[in-house]
């Protein structure tokens, strides 16, 4: 694999757009970051909880590692693009994107909720 591959696979996420961000090329849904390429393009990241990025890391620990620091304890998984096979990355770039993408949808979901509840007692 490589990042043209990495991109690939990220953009064809239902709803993934390519921005950049401090440099670099990353993917999201939603207005939220799901994946990045690494400025050096050997590496990519995708935003798993810690259990999946555990479960990855252990499988596959050639091409998969917590990113340093707190990103990498809250599941923020760097992928070694040269070790990667397209199934495995695509596995763990549909977590990324399902991740982000039901997280911010589910956000909405609690605000929508508050406010109504707030409405309603105003009345």
């Amino acid at each position: 694999m490589n990042a043209e591959d990495f991109r690939r696979i990220a953009r064809g996420m239902a709803g993934a757009v390519e921005g950049a961000h401090m440099g670099h090329p990353d993917f999201c849904v939603n207005g939220r970051i799901f994946a990045t390429i690494h400025p050096d393009h050997r590496f990519g990241m995708v935003k798993l909880t810690p259990d999946q990025q555990e479960r990855f890391v252990r499988e596959h620990r050639a091409t998969f590692a917590p990113e340093n620091g707190a990103w990498g304890r809250q599941g923020c998984t760097s992928v070694r693009l040269e070790t990667a096979d397209e199934d495995t990355l695509g596995e763990a770039m549909t977590l990324a994107w399902q991740n982000t993408a039901t997280t911010r949808a589910a956000g909405r979901l609690r605000v929508k909720a508050a406010r109504a509840t707030r409405s309603s007692r105003k009345r």
